[in-house]
């Protein structure tokens, strides 16, 4: 397996960055689509019973996979560096969910959301949002979050280092919700359930440094049109 060798020193940085608590520059980004790396959904039960009871199907696409019901693994594909060692974002390019129903008189109608981010400035989840046949809004506020377990970075002698986080409380931004309400063409019954869930769930990111077999695609996600 060969990696390059700017991918190489990528990850030294990284790990040293992360392992001596100090840095040169702010606003630094890493690419970690090499690394073990990914950030996981997990849909609440109220989430997934509106889901079920509007006929809403969910289809992980480009680099998501769903390896259990109700929760979704995104590759972390970078991360953004800020003033003070701090993680300012993290992005999973290339991986996307379909959300789709069959609607009376409509046929099949959904969303596709795609390319997350999380920006930390402002405690929201972005995603390049696309309606199934419409245009696609770049970056749209997806949910916004509450920090649970807050970046705990771990490090043992000679060369590992962990890192794991917990956002909970995933709310649907107003913008989401209309365009959810929309895309989906859901009835007033629908509507009044999407807007009734307290919370999507959770997003548990974990990061080891260290090599995955074969590095994931950071290409963004676009959607068949």
């Amino acid at each position: 397996m060969r990696f390059t060798s700017m991918s190489i020193r990528s990850v030294t940085l990284a790990a040293a960055m992360l392992a001596i608590g100090a840095a040169a520059h702010a606003n630094l980004t890493i690419p970690t689509n090499a690394l073990v790396a990914n950030s996981v959904q997990a849909f609440s039960t109220e989430a997934t019973d509106a889901f079920a009871a509007g006929g809403v199907n969910i289809a992980a696409l480009g680099n998501a996979t769903n390896p259990s019901e109700g929760s979704y693994s995104f590759p972390i594909t970078s991360i953004s560096i800020g003033s003070g060692l701090k993680i300012a974002g993290g992005q999973a390019s290339g991986s996307a969910l379909q959300l789709t129903r069959q609607a009376k008189g409509a046929g099949t109608v959904g969303v596709t959301i795609a390319n997350f981010t999380i920006n930390y400035n402002t405690k929201q989840v972005l995603a390049d949002t696309t309606p199934l046949g419409g245009t696609t809004t770049k970056q749209a506020p997806l949910y916004n979050f509450n920090t649970a377990t807050p970046l705990g970075i771990k490090y043992k002698f000679p060369l590992s280092i962990t890192a794991h986080e917990v956002l909970d409380q995933l709310t649907l931004t107003p913008e989401m919700n209309a365009t959810m309400k929309s895309a989906l063409k859901l009835t007033a019954a629908l509507a009044a359930a999407l807007d009734s869930i307290t919370t999507f769930g959770t997003l548990t990111q974990d990061i080891l440094v260290a090599f995955r077999p074969k590095p994931v695609s950071a290409k963004a996600y676009v959607p068949a049109p």
